[in-house]
């Protein structure tokens, strides 16, 4: 049975003291696919995440002629290990101009523009197209370096769909600018290799550019010929638990605060932590623990990457004002995402300003209201953890986490770790075990 349309959660009742884990990172899983499947011979993915947006990559590289088997994790029900016969970038032939090999992206940042760099070592045309929201998402920059790289592409508007006409490796040089999206940049160096590509990034330093560091730092210590991969945790993914800690829980045994009031006790009383945390630098959202209790300002460029939608999302329950800067890629994404943030918070009753690029938020009270989830996972996410400390929030269409954390909700809920209390909005009943689970974990 899926979730509900709509859901409520419960205000935690009492300081929670747990840890918990979470699912492998979507950016170094769909990366490390990629590159497998650019190998020569067998590399196995352990911890690899298996959610909506990286079974689509699964599901094309397989199209492709790429040959990869997907056994089920013990240890996590969001993850698989994964054994990708690599076939060295030499793709299932695409079809004839009028009937074009097609793969389907849906809204996965990572797959739309990983595999349009990809597919050009293909021969043939290939045809990319997604749901309608990916239809809309930039790819202008790195069709135009693919362009100057001597392939052919036709989209009408720089967009989504595309076709691609694959010729194969073409030694050359390239330039791709990062202004919309590092995303450009990761899909050139990730096939630079096979296609004797020479990429120069323009925009932005990208030794800067954490997205940029870690394909970077993947390929370099790539087993080229078959081997053994191991995918840390989802940052991002945990930066959720870790907001608990900046929660604060109704006492025990009292009822929680009614519509305007906050809880009594300090922020701090919870103590939640997510095992296995990475340390490794790869990811940009490991720094997320160390913005507990929020500073005054926090970039989107310097600090945190998407994790900042959930400091965002808690910035109303500090104890002083809070900055937000740099945000303007988040306008690019799964949804347009600051005008989505303050919307949102505002139903709320939290004080936000809008300013270019930045928000900021002032300390308050907050209500419940109706949450517009807008299809995209960090929205559903980051105000289910602002509802165990509001009452009366109504979250529609929860299941959107399937995109990366497909048992996001059964976490949440599990007695022995957070234990949160949800319930169907339509009849109040409280939900356990498979109606937690967002989408069919295949």
């Amino acid at each position: 049975m899926p979730l509900p349309d709509v859901i409520t959660i419960d205000p935690l009742a009492a300081a929670c003291r747990t840890a918990v884990s979470v699912p492998g990172s979507k950016s170094i899983t769909n990366r490390v696919l990629a590159l497998a499947a650019l190998a020569e011979g067998e590399t196995v993915l352990r911890g690899a995440l298996w959610s909506e947006d990286t079974q689509v990559m699964v599901d094309c590289l397989r199209r492709l002629g790429c040959a990869i088997a997907v056994t089920a994790d013990p240890a996590e029900r969001s993850n698989r290990t994964m054994r990708v016969r690599g076939c060295g970038g030499h793709w299932r032939p695409g079809g004839g101009p009028d009937a074009p090999l097609d793969l389907f992206v849906g809204n996965a940042g990572t797959a739309a523009r990983f595999l349009a760099a990809l597919v050009t070592l293909g021969r043939g045309t290939y045809r990319l197209q997604g749901v309608a929201r990916m239809h809309e998402r930039p790819q202008h920059s790195l069709f135009e370096a693919l362009r100057a790289l001597g392939y052919r592409i036709d989209t009408p508007n720089g967009r989504l769909p595309a076709v691609i006409h694959g010729t194969g490796p073409r030694t050359g040089g390239c330039r791709v600018s990062v202004a919309e999206s590092s995303q450009f940049a990761s899909a050139l160096l990730l096939g630079a290799g096979a296609g004797g590509w020479s990429v120069t990034i323009e925009g932005e330093n990208p030794e800067e550019l954490p997205y940029v560091a870690m394909t970077s730092r993947l390929i370099a210590g790539f087993p080229r010929n078959g081997g053994e991969v191991r995918i840390e945790p989802d940052a991002s993914s945990g930066s959720y638990f870790w907001a608990i800690n900046a929660l604060s829980p109704v006492a025990d045994g009292a009822s929680a605060a009614p519509p305007g009031k906050r809880a009594d006790l300090p922020a701090g009383a919870h103590r939640v932590t997510v095992s296995h945390w990475p340390a490794s630098g790869l990811q940009m959202d490991e720094a997320f623990p160390r913005f507990l209790p929020l500073p005054a300002v926090v970039s989107r460029e310097r600090d945190l990457g998407d994790s900042i939608m959930t400091a965002i999302a808690l910035a109303p329950l500090a104890t002083r004002a809070a900055r937000f800067t740099e945000l303007g890629r988040l306008r690019l994404q799964e949804c347009e995402r600051v005008r989505a943030l303050r919307t949102e918070l505002t139903k709320c009753g939290a004080e936000v300003r809008e300013a270019g690029d930045t928000l900021e938020i002032a300390p308050g009270s907050l209500h419940g209201a109706d949450i517009e989830t807008y299809e995209d996972h960090r929205m559903a996410m980051c105000f289910a953890i602002l509802a165990l400390n509001v009452p009366g929030l109504r979250l529609h269409n929860p299941a959107c986490v399937k995109k990366t954390f497909p048992n996001f909700f059964q976490k949440l809920a599990d007695p022995d770790g957070v234990a949160a209390v949800i319930r169907d909005a339509a009849d109040g009943r409280r939900l356990a075990g498979e109606e937690l689970m967002a989408g069919e974990a295949g």
